[in-house]
């Protein structure tokens, strides 16, 4: 008999859509685009910014109920939990960045996610009075039952991750998968200058855009959720040429694949190219040491 992951059924619970939407609907009126929600997903940083602070709160946890379990009374499980808690606000906020820009399976496991990890909260939050006000056991097992609750929602936030691709970079296979030696895209005259087009550069799609300086060859599909990039919009932003894509709004720089905005953290491969009688060709950029297709 062939076994369902629980997360899974938490993917296809449409039952959570209404619930999800108005989590959306919020973080999305609150965090607007700008310089802190790009911050938030961390463009900065290269990666999503929340899976790294959520190991503080979590080490915290952990370090607390390995107190409590070994009967230690001296106040220090307090004192973890507390910072804990202090560091689940910003780790909270990367995530809610995060969730505001998922596929809709992706966020019904994010609402649950978020809803084990508040109920946590909840838990700690009496864990703690209950400490204070001398009933230690109580709050040692109040403790223990946030924990639990803690775990539950890392292990669907790695599953979310890993499973489910949320924040891994969907355009690294491109050095693997991509043409390693020069490929017909096309006869020159095929392209409009200024209008993108979807080709396929051996195993891989590519955007081809021409421009008054030539042309550029991108990977077709978005780091981010893999998105279609030539359906995007051209524009310019900070006095350069970018795509706009077209799911979530990433912006990425034409001449490099660098990240303007987010939510995508990881650059957009950029394919070499030249024109060999009167065709257009390109191949992908390798990293020393990694064979292309």
């Amino acid at each position: 008999m062939t076994q369902i992951d629980p997360v899974d059924r938490i993917a296809t619970a449409t039952w959570l859509d209404r619930a999800a939407s108005a989590m959306r609907a919020a973080v999305a009126t609150t965090l607007r685009s700008g310089r802190v929600k790009d911050a938030l997903h961390g463009v900065w940083l290269g990666h999503p910014l929340h899976p790294a602070l959520a190991q503080f709160p979590v080490g915290c946890f952990t370090g607390a109920a390995v107190l409590d379990l070994t009967g230690a009374r001296d106040g220090h499980a307090d004192r973890l939990i507390r910072w804990g808690l202090l560091g689940s606000v910003p780790a909270a906020l990367a995530g809610l960045a995060d969730y505001a820009e998922g596929h809709e399976e992706q966020q019904r496991i994010g609402l649950v996610h978020a809803a084990a990890n508040v109920s946590a909260i909840a838990c700690y939050l009496g864990s703690l009075r209950l400490r204070s006000s001398g009933l230690s056991a109580l709050g040692v097992a109040s403790g223990l039952v946030a924990y639990g609750l803690a775990a539950g929602a890392a292990a669907i936030g790695g599953d979310l991750s890993f499973r489910w691709a949320s924040g891994p970079n969907h355009a690294a296979e491109v050095p693997h998968a991509g043409p390693a030696d020069w490929t017909d895209l096309g006869a020159v005259a095929e392209f409009a200058d200024g209008e993108a087009e979807r080709r396929m550069a051996g195993l891989i799609p590519v955007m081809v855009l021409a421009g008054p300086s030539g042309f550029v060859v991108l990977h077709d599909r978005c780091s981010h959720m893999a998105a279609p990039l030539h359906q995007g919009e051209i524009t310019s932003t900070a006095g350069a040429d970018c795509v706009v894509c077209p799911w979530h709004g990433s912006v990425f720089r034409l001449a490099d694949g660098a990240v303007v905005h987010g939510p995508a953290t990881a650059p957009q491969p950029v394919l070499d190219t030249r024109i060999q009688d009167g065709r257009l060709q390109a191949k992908v950029r390798e990293i020393p040491g990694v064979a292309a297709s």
